[in-house]
């Protein structure tokens, strides 16, 4: 086995090491159903994944010292909570976060 041959081979064995399980759920899903509770808890996913991105950006961490927090970030958030309250939209939070950042690094 040649060395060309011998790295198409470990290329194409990490395709498939990393393909199959992101499209095997998908095939599974596909053909039998998922549980309600499981149904129910993926509804939740997309705003707790914002949420913990937006928290992320609020704050920031070093070792050994208190979080540091972003008050530029923390002054755009409030109208993108409140947005986000009343509507029940994320599409209209995030929209509401853009746009609140760029007016507030527009004026800071």
């Amino acid at each position: 086995m040649s060395l060309d041959s011998y790295v198409l081979t470990a290329v194409l064995l990490g395709f498939v090491v990393s393909w199959l399980p992101r499209i095997a759920p998908f095939i599974l899903v596909k053909y039998k159903g998922l549980p309600d509770i499981v149904v129910r808890f993926l509804k939740y996913l997309p705003v707790s994944i914002l949420f913990a991105l937006t928290f992320s950006s609020l704050l920031s961490e070093k070792i050994g010292s208190l979080p540091q927090v972003h008050w530029l970030e923390v002054l755009a958030s409030l109208p993108t909570f409140y947005i986000a309250y009343k509507s029940k939209n994320l599409l209209y939070a995030v929209l509401t976060g853009i746009a609140a950042m760029a007016v507030i690094r527009l004026l800071f």
